[in-house]
């Protein structure tokens, strides 16, 4: 589904992506986990188009999508739920989700909606209610769900377990199962919380500084001597 080829990426002077390979094929969940600092939020951003690769490609079901722009990425359904969340603090949660379906038929945002209440119940409680008076963990299923309401066939997911609870961190990781599993959708997961991540992953790459340095099956990676004392040891 997608490929990423030789990918190289610059903030200013400073190249954030050093040479990125990556394959993910429709229907898997792929985690990419990594210290702070390693690239692995930019990788997302950079297969969205902003920043715009400097060398390589990036080919979404067939079409080279290295160079255009953010918006016509989108249209081709793949949907960023971006570290930090990011979601319209002083909208609705229902003005939050109608921005995410922007790129779609607007018939189906009742249905699109019942979909993402059935993931989220709490969302449905809370549809009138300004996005910035929720919680952290509604936040970020709010994220998620502006992200699902654009009917994507590839999600990418930026530390959707950052600064949340722990109870709340497994309902979301029960979340992406099924938006995988029920949806049929296909995850692309950044996650600091490697065994989480690990556990969830059909396969899994490791970053650090700019390039990948591992990469196999979650469970084969949960199991690795190495991967396990760099980011496992004692953080579960």
């Amino acid at each position: 589904m997608l490929t990423v080829g030789g990918i190289h990426a610059f903030y200013g002077n400073v190249e954030a992506l050093k040479g990125v390979d990556l394959e993910i094929g429709a229907g898997e969940i792929v985690a990419m986990i990594g210290a702070n600092g390693a690239g692995k939020s930019t990788l997302l951003m950079t297969i969205c188009g902003n920043p715009v690769a400097a060398r390589g490609r990036i080919v979404f079901e067939g079409r080279d999508i290295t160079h255009l722009p953010t918006f016509e990425i989108m249209r081709l359904g793949i949907a960023h739920a971006p570290e930090g969340r990011r979601i319209f603090p002083r909208m609705t949660v229902l003005e939050n989700l109608r921005i995410g379906a922007a790129t779609v038929d607007p018939q189906n945002f009742d249905e699109d909606c019942r979909r993402v209440f059935a993931l989220f119940p709490i969302l449905e409680e809370r549809r009138r209610q300004r996005g910035g008076t929720l919680s952290g963990g509604e936040q970020q299923m709010l994220a998620i769900g502006r992200a699902l309401m654009s009917r994507p066939r590839l999600l990418l997911l930026d530390e959707p377990s950052l600064g949340l609870a722990p109870l709340i961190v497994r309902q979301i990781f029960a979340a992406i199962r099924e938006i995988n599993d029920a949806q049929k959708t296909t995850v692309l997961l950044v996650e600091q919380n490697a065994f989480h991540a690990l556990r969830l992953a059909d396969r899994a790459y490791v970053m650090q500084t700019g390039r990948i340095v591992l990469s196999g099956a979650g469970a084969e990676l949960l199991a690795n001597p190495e991967v396990r004392a760099a980011y496992l040891e004692g953080r579960h």
